[in-house]
């Protein structure tokens, strides 16, 4: 045993190998898609390749406010006023506000990017890395599976009290068709949910012309009924229901507002369909900011009507609208809204289902999916196969699981990917500076300040959810103030050093060249332009991780759970199949000829 010697060679081996894996995954990790020129982008547009061409901005508009013109108008309002009393229009207003910067920030990428599927994904994987895409991705399409099954379930609900509104059919209808038969906490039986989602991922199989038409059918139709329902309650309000307008205080209509917030998802629908829009730089901006503004004047509307006409604390919960007509005697307009009801929760579903085959197709042409996601149905131009996928998913979850227990860890997606976008908006800005206005250490600098302003409004969000003293609410909001500001004059700054080194000007270094600089640096992009950049952006961020921290701890939970699957995946599938560079040579995949 004397002249052995120490096995050192295996271990030295594993190492390497470990090492060289390591080494591969942040590699593939970090990896990014290239920023296409303004030129680039416009010969991808009249390509004539990839989906077919067919919404008008009229399409577009109509398409937002399908997506997000839902549940919210006929039942959130009552949930949240019975907290917030009247002053539920101010919540409306304000989340309606702080979408609308959301949405600036949208219209900017949407307008900037080349007319291709993929939304905050390949705003993302552009802005910033491959991991960071797939994780925004996983968050997102969690969100909108289970939204999607619950928007059924919910749907399924409707059309069974609906039909029983006739005597033959009252009473006569088992649960488990479209109430929902419970056994247990999580199984519960659902027939017409899945049946429902099936019809609809056919009809979006069928072509987007076709889609779109029973959309704008179906949304002028609930939004016709909304009008009508406004005008209809405007004669019953009693101005006295109104007072007290904020009966539990001012953090009543503030937690109102990030209950109501969700009530708006949907704008980035029209986002998603840029490979669909006729004409993408000029139609999305205004198909974004218009599907928004048009659900915010209809939010408020219902909101006084229906506080006008009965007292908030009497307003019923699951259908406030119809309960408070039923109490005027006015029991055709609850029938209106039924069928209101049913018609918002069409829409919702049909463009929920939309956007999620989308954004299946954006991954499968990069690699990070199975490249039958990929294809395209050469006759209808539709991803079929992505299309009958999420349906699949979607029926699953609607016809077997009570979604309800879900719904605690809903919107996590949605906050996340609000919030790299807007980031998006800002480090993109400095990668479209090819001639070296921003150093690599401004960025890197750049990006703490992002995080610092995520971390100060998710710190704010859970002060002010647990009631902690206001002070150290406004010691986190100015903490985030602050790196805001060190983000604008940091990298003027930078700029002034590397701009200036040539000269020896003190009235040049710290007066004409600082003044050009935030011109330069944060300069306007091409098509529609986010104003205020970088200020405007990182206000969103501070508000969406403020809701963030209002959410309920599973949510929370489920965010570093799913992001660690997801992360094993990548590292398993992604980082080897990938491909950033795919929509260089190709838009995409055609399925094989029938």
């Amino acid at each position: 045993m004397g002249g052995s010697s120490p096995p050192t060679s295996f271990p030295a081996s594993s190492s390497s190998s470990s090492s060289s894996c390591c080494s591969r995954f942040l590699s593939s990790a970090l990896r990014s898609k290239r920023l296409v020129t303004p030129a680039e982008k416009t010969a991808r547009d009249n390509s004539g390749r990839g989906l077919s061409r067919r919404l008008g901005v009229f399409d577009l508009i109509l398409l937002g406010i399908g997506a997000s013109i839902g549940a919210g108008i006929f039942v959130v309002t009552g949930t949240v006023a019975h907290d917030a009393g009247p002053g539920v229009t101010i919540s409306f207003i304000l989340a309606g506000a702080s979408c609308v910067i959301n949405a600036l920030c949208y219209a900017e990428l949407a307008s900037r990017f080349p007319a291709v599927v993929g939304g905050a994904y390949l705003y993302a994987y552009t802005a910033f890395n491959e991991l960071t895409a797939f994780l925004v991705f996983s968050q997102l399409m969690l969100d909108y599976h289970i939204g999607a099954a619950s928007i059924a379930r919910s749907l399924a609900n409707y059309i069974v009290t609906f039909l029983e509104i006739f005597p033959v059919l009252k009473d006569n209808i088992p649960k488990w068709i479209g109430h929902g038969a419970n056994f247990g906490d999580v199984l519960s039986i659902n027939v017409l949910a899945p049946v429902l989602l099936m019809l609809l991922t056919l009809v979006l199989c069928l072509g987007v012309k076709e889609s779109s038409a029973v959309n704008s059918f179906m949304t002028v139709t609930k939004i016709t009924i909304v009008i009508i329902v406004i005008f209809a309650g405007a004669f019953e309000v009693d101005v006295s229901n109104w007072s007290p307008f904020a009966p539990n205080g001012v953090r009543s209509i503030f937690t109102g507002a990030t209950v109501v917030f969700f009530a708006y998802v949907g704008f980035d629908a029209v986002a998603n369909s840029a490979e669909e829009s006729k004409k993408p730089q000029r139609d999305l901006p205004i198909g974004i900011i218009g599907s928004l503004l048009v659900c915010i004047a209809l939010y408020i509307g219902v909101c006084l009507v229906i506080t006008g006409m009965v007292p908030y604390n009497l307003l019923g919960e699951d259908a406030p609208l119809a309960d408070a007509f039923k109490s005027k005697g006015l029991k055709f307009v609850s029938i209106l809204i039924s069928i209101g009801a049913i018609a918002g929760l069409t829409t919702a579903l049909l463009v929920g289902l939309y956007v999620q085959s989308r954004l299946y197709l954006g991954l499968g042409r990069d690699g990070l999916l199975p490249s039958i996601f990929a294809k395209v149905h050469p006759k209808r131009h539709t991803p079929i196969h992505s299309q009958l996928w999420v349906g699949c998913i979607a029926s699953i979850l609607a016809g077997l699981f009570n979604v309800h227990m879900l719904s605690h860890i809903l919107s996590v997606g949605t906050l996340t990917g609000y919030s790299v976008v807007s980031a998006c908006v800002v480090v993109l800005r400095w990668k479209d500076k090819t001639n070296g206005l921003v150093s690599s250490s401004a960025r890197r600098e750049g990006l703490i300040c992002l995080i610092a302003v995520a971390v100060c409004g998710f710190a704010a969000g859970l002060l002010f959810r647990y009631e902690a003293s206001i002070i150290f609410v406004i010691l986190a909001i100015v903490v985030g103030v602050g790196a805001s500001l060190a983000l604008l004059f940091r990298q003027n700054t930078c700029h002034n050093m590397w701009k200036t080194s040539d000269f020896t000007s003190r009235r040049v270094r710290h007066g004409f060249m600082r003044r050009r600089l935030s011109t330069e640096v944060y300069a306007d992009s091409p098509g529609f332009s986010c104003p205020g950049v970088p200020l405007v952006p990182n206000v969103c961020i501070f508000f969406n991780m403020f809701l963030f921290g209002q959410l309920h701890h599973e949510a929370w939970v489920r965010f570093v759970i799913v992001s660690i699957i997801m992360v094993g995946v990548y590292a398993i599938y992604g980082q080897y199949h990938a491909d950033p560079s795919a929509e260089d040579n190709a838009i995409y995949h055609e399925a094989p000829a029938e």
